[in-house]
């Protein structure tokens, strides 16, 4: 099972592990000492990945990517976004044509929209 702790606590723990300082640890990586404290702080949201990957070379850990979220959930979200996109265009031609779509089928496109977008191209479901 994947460790799910957020980075900075990762980077912080490993820093005291080594017993290395903050001040050590940015003289190592080339990564400024306020940038440094911010990154193991917590605060880094902002920080470039040079520096987050700088901080983890000295520390001799791998910066990894690890999914968080299901493959198939990000492509239903996708479908679901783009189907009320879809359904949305039709509903305003629809309207201008003076024969709106009742709300009722609005529910029930967007689904048939979504499990034809999922059936269909991957690459067409990220295209705008």
């Amino acid at each position: 099972m994947t460790n799910r702790k957020p980075l900075f606590e990762k980077l912080e723990s490993r820093r005291r592990e080594l017993g290395l300082s903050q001040a050590a640890l940015a003289d190592r990586s080339g990564v400024s000492l306020p940038t440094v404290h911010r990154i193991l702080s917590g605060h880094g949201s902002s920080a470039s990945i040079e520096n987050i990957l700088a901080i983890t070379q000295v520390l001799g850990m791998d910066l990894e990517a690890v999914p968080r979220i299901d493959a198939q959930e990000i492509l239903e979200q996708q479908a679901r976004k783009k189907a009320e996109k879809l359904i949305r265009m039709v509903q305003g031609t629809s309207a201008l044509e003076a024969k709106g779509v009742a709300d009722r089928h609005i529910g029930q496109m967007i689904t048939k929209t979504v499990q034809e977008l999922l059936a269909g191209s991957r690459r067409r479901l990220w295209t705008e």
